[in-house]
């Protein structure tokens, strides 16, 4: 498996393979699945050389963190790079009160509760910790700070605000005494990953969805600061939900809800042009994030052992460069997106 070193402040930095593991799936996301299958997926990626893994409170309302639990066990921990978020607590609740019907099967009653202040953030790590079972994380990322999940840009603007005068400081400090090798934010927008890196000293961004095949918007300004400052950049969502993988099929899924008609347009003229050079589609999506110079590693999810076996193999494909040349010249893809 590929790797990619990073170390942007000269504290030995992390190695993350490019292939990661985004383990919100196995939070049981939209569908149920067992211990054993959610085991038996992550085993599958440990064989292929996948060595970064992903995780959140939220995915799952702590099943996910759980679950990575018995299969870390046993795992040498310099051995791979683990990443969780703060940003939200979980309260215990009675089962009908629970967060995240719809989403969310056979999974804990707790609520969430958004908490970017300093205490929240120590808490949240430490309860991470005891979900993990593990004596160390190496990157945290604020999680969710984004319209999408607060609603407006005056309810992100105050949680923005809460986090870069408390949780901003935990932070600094955990990365100071090497607790942590390095934070950033894990969100949906790139637009609030750059006000972040404008007001602090942010190492890594968690971007989904924002720098894929279908979409670019990122490169106007935000990523080439990123560059700019030595940010890292692991692209989350890099199958825009699913669109990218399962083609523009009827009920095919982006960005969380299902594909509007000019998505489904779009994505049907980038599959014609994969078909017309012999690449899947799922290929091209999973290659063109790590053309960038800043990613330092790609998370599609998992949720069955088919998808991760073709994760492993998109994460070994060759992707012609006339393929690049051919969807930029049709205005499928930004002229100034680098392709190698």
């Amino acid at each position: 498996m590929a790797t990619r070193h990073w170390d942007r402040i000269g504290n030995g930095g992390l190695t993350f393979t490019e292939l990661g593991f985004g383990t919100a799936p196995l939070g049981n996301l939209y569908r149920a699945i067992s211990d054993d299958d959610a085991h038996a997926i992550l085993e599958l990626a440990w064989q292929g050389g996948v060595r970064f893994y992903d995780t959140a409170p939220l995915y799952g309302l702590g099943l996910s963190e759980t679950r990575l639990n018995r299969f870390l066990r046993g795992k040498p921990r310099d051995e791979y790079v683990l990443s969780t978020k703060v940003g939200r607590l979980l309260e215990a609740t009675t089962p009908d009160k629970r967060d995240g019907f719809g989403k969310w099967f056979d999974v804990p009653a707790r609520r969430e509760i958004y908490d970017y202040s300093h205490d929240g953030v120590m808490r949240s790590v430490e309860f991470s910790l005891e979900r993990l079972g593990i004596d160390r994380i190496d990157v945290l990322f604020a999680h969710d700070l984004d319209i999408f999940n607060h609603g407006s840009q005056a309810v992100l603007d105050e949680k923005t605000e809460e986090l870069m005068a408390g949780g901003y400081n935990a932070l600094l400090s955990l990365r100071e005494q090497g607790v942590i090798k390095a934070f950033g934010g894990g969100v949906n927008e790139w637009q609030s990953c750059q006000t972040l890196a404008e007001r602090g000293d942010f190492d890594i961004f968690l971007l989904a969805g924002r720098y894929t095949l279908l979409e670019q918007e990122a490169l106007e300004t935000f990523l080439p600061l990123c560059e700019q400052r030595g940010i890292g950049i692991v692209t989350g969502g890099p199958y825009n939900s699913g669109i990218l993988a399962t083609g523009p099929r009827e009920g095919a899924f982006y960005n969380y809800d299902p594909a509007p008609p000019e998505i489904l347009d779009r994505v049907g003229s980038i599959q014609a042009v994969c078909e017309a050079h012999g690449v899947r589609m799922v290929d091209a999506a999973f290659q063109f994030p790590l053309l960038h110079p800043s990613t330092v590693s790609v998370i599609p999810g998992g949720q069955g052992v088919a998808e991760m076996e073709s994760n492993l193999a998109a994460a070994k494909a060759q992707v012609p460069p006339a393929l690049w040349a051919d969807l930029k010249a049709q205005g499928l893809m930004r002229a100034d997106a680098p392709v190698g």
